[in-house]
């Protein structure tokens, strides 16, 4: 039997008496840290801190990879500008989907893809696969262990955050993001999608800095009632905003939800970009 996978964060859940892990697809993630009903309330009244490194994250860059995505996804990639992420699909040529995935722009032909855990390799496998010879100005990587990636959730998510970046995150909007934010004396990509139905940020950075995110955070929360919470027991695929995944569980009516299990797809695609050609 394969050992199980642990994040980057695993050594500090001993910090916390009743924190308990479960295997949770592969990864040894926890169920509990404090308690289920107090980190329920926590993330709706409050804030939660959530650790959803287990997540993947792939970077596509160089000359045609905005077309690459357009054929593999299907959202319009085009729509994007710096700085702005959608919620899209990937699917077979049957309509079954492969995964459901956020992709960040972060600058001119340079993306981040953010994909299910249980699909990584999957899902890299399939991008390979397509990267075909009209693609050859493609760079694909996958830097998905080098990557943690923290969730700060909850109504006082904005309140905290502040108290730990200069970044002006009262601006970010919805499905935005700073690729270079420096928080808790950290450099992070600071994204504000969201997945439990409240208000919430992102955070990515590289796995040496996990204890001074983790610690710094929720020293600065601590005095709003910031408690962390446990990823397993909430979320199915942490950090996307899938309908499929988490929506049966939070708010499906809410507007962030409204707007993102409607967007998945652009039915204005163009029809030249949008053909999957296998």
């Amino acid at each position: 039997m394969d050992a199980l996978k642990r994040t980057p964060f695993y050594s500090l859940y001993s910090a916390y008496a009743e924190a308990r892990c479960i295997d949770f697809g592969g990864w040894e993630l926890p169920v509990q840290f404090t308690g289920i009903v107090k980190e329920h309330e926590a993330v709706r009244q409050q804030a939660g801190l959530f650790d959803v490194s287990h997540m993947g994250e792939f970077m596509v860059s160089g000359s045609g990879s905005e077309a690459f995505l357009q054929k593999m996804t299907t959202n319009d990639v085009s729509r994007l500008v710096d700085g702005a992420a959608q919620y899209t699909l990937m699917l077979y040529p049957n309509g079954g989907v492969v995964d459901d995935l956020l992709v960040y722009r972060l600058g001119e032909e340079r993306y981040m893809l953010v994909v299910n855990a249980s699909n990584i390799d999957k899902d890299f496998q399939w991008l390979q696969e397509h990267l075909t010879p009209e693609f050859n100005g493609v760079s694909l990587v996958n830097v998905s262990e080098d990557t943690l990636l923290l969730a700060l959730q909850g109504p006082l998510a904005e309140t905290i955050l502040r108290e730990v970046t200069s970044a002006n995150v009262a601006e970010l909007k919805p499905f935005h993001f700073i690729e270079k934010a420096e928080v808790c004396d950290a450099e992070v990509l600071l994204s504000r999608t969201g997945y439990t139905g409240e208000d919430g940020f992102e955070l990515y950075a590289p796995a040496d800095t996990a204890a001074a995110l983790w610690n710094g955070l929720l020293a600065a929360g601590a005095p709003h009632g910031l408690t962390p919470a446990a990823s397993a027991r909430a979320t199915r695929s942490a950090s996307k905003p899938s309908c499929r995944s988490t929506a049966r569980s939070c708010r499906q009516t809410s507007p962030r939800w409204k707007r993102a299990c409607s967007s998945s797809s652009s039915w204005t695609k163009p029809t030249s970009s949008a053909r999957m050609r296998w």
